[in-house]
């Protein structure tokens, strides 16, 4: 096992090393291929005996509180690794395959702490955020896929909002990506009787200002959100959508209707993550946004033309970041 532990040690560090945010192994019956994710691109790292990748995954599911025996249903476990520069929360999933089982790892930097000025590529779309977290009712929407930076993003918006004023702040999610001070953390564990709808109850109880729900998963949710931020509270939440117009139909299709967002729903931005070059090399990502507040959102639910000039989208954006030198040709173009 101790050979097991070093091979884990030295996979996790030039993970680390080469600021992955995931690792996929993929096996076969005789080799595994290991991948890292870098900057939203999946790259090949090493190819290892399937025997040692079996050793290799019983040691990951025993030291994350999976079930070793269990090799039919998807499990999923966290394993909490520090080094003497960062600690990391990494987030394991198993996936059956025929005959062998494959592992995704996600890794959670936990005091590498972006601030807003940080994750946006262009500062004038953060000022408009900023404009929307002055609310203190209403709901805040932030879409794109996964992966996009959704949850960064809400974590970095509550903490500069924090900063400026007192706020009692909570927070629901599935799973906690990352601890933070001043802030109320509950961990969504259905198991437990701890859903989303009983979590956000218990937390309109506490007297919050502020609530984070980690993602609107389902139309109960959907509902218990929009209630919320009736009721005097500013709600941040996440939704898996296309674009920032397509969440306003993705909201229609869970159940609530158009006075439901006339009333509450203060804006949307949908994410888009791009790597930014610098001396042509890639050194970190950075979010562009399309943003829709109230005038918008009034307009698409009347089925008004939108005017093009006023919407920044995202092909507008990229289009932007080229010509400034941000991305490169090849970002540019594979993302027409």
């Amino acid at each position: 096992m101790n050979s097991v532990a070093s091979l884990s040690e030295k996979l996790l560090t030039a993970a680390f090393q080469a600021h992955a945010s995931d690792i996929h192994f993929f096996p076969f019956p005789h080799e595994t291929q290991i991948y890292f994710r870098i900057h939203g691109q999946r790259s090949h790292h090493q190819t290892i005996a399937t025997s040692t990748y079996q050793l290799l995954l019983t040691y990951y599911k025993f030291t994350s509180g999976m079930d070793i025996g269990e090799i039919r249903k998807p499990q999923n476990g966290t394993i909490a690794h520090h080094t003497s520069m960062m600690n990391y929360d990494l987030r394991l999933s198993t996936l059956p395959l025929h005959p062998l089982e494959s592992l995704a790892i996600r890794i959670l930097p936990q005091h590498e702490q972006l601030t807003p000025d940080q994750l946006f590529l262009f500062p004038n779309q953060l000022k408009e955020i900023k404009r929307w977290m002055k609310n203190h009712a209403g709901i805040i929407l932030l879409t794109g896929p996964t992966g996009s930076g959704k949850t960064t993003t809400l974590y970095a918006l509550l903490q500069m909002t924090l900063k400026n004023k007192s706020f009692q702040a909570i927070t629901l999610e599935d799973p906690i990506e990352k601890d933070i001070d001043d802030i109320l953390q509950v961990q969504v564990n259905e198991k437990a009787g701890v859903t989303y709808q009983s979590g956000l109850r218990a937390a309109l109880r506490h007297d919050p200002d502020i609530i984070m729900i980690g993602e609107i998963r389902d139309d109960e949710t959907a509902q218990f959100a929009f209630e919320a931020s009736l009721t005097g509270h500013l709600v941040l939440s996440t939704l898996h959508a296309k674009n920032a117009e397509g969440t306003i139909y993705r909201l229609l299709e869970m159940g609530l209707n158009k006075t439901d967002l006339q009333q509450s729903l203060i804006a949307i931005a949908a994410l888009q993550l791009l790597p930014i070059q610098v001396n042509g090399q890639v050194k970190r990502r950075a979010a562009i946004l399309e943003l829709l507040d109230e005038r918008y959102i009034e307009a698409i639910l009347n089925e008004q033309q939108l005017s093009k000039r006023n919407i920044q989208t995202f092909d507008h954006l990229r289009k932007k970041a080229y010509a400034y030198g941000f991305i490169s040709k090849e970002t540019f173009l594979s993302n027409l």
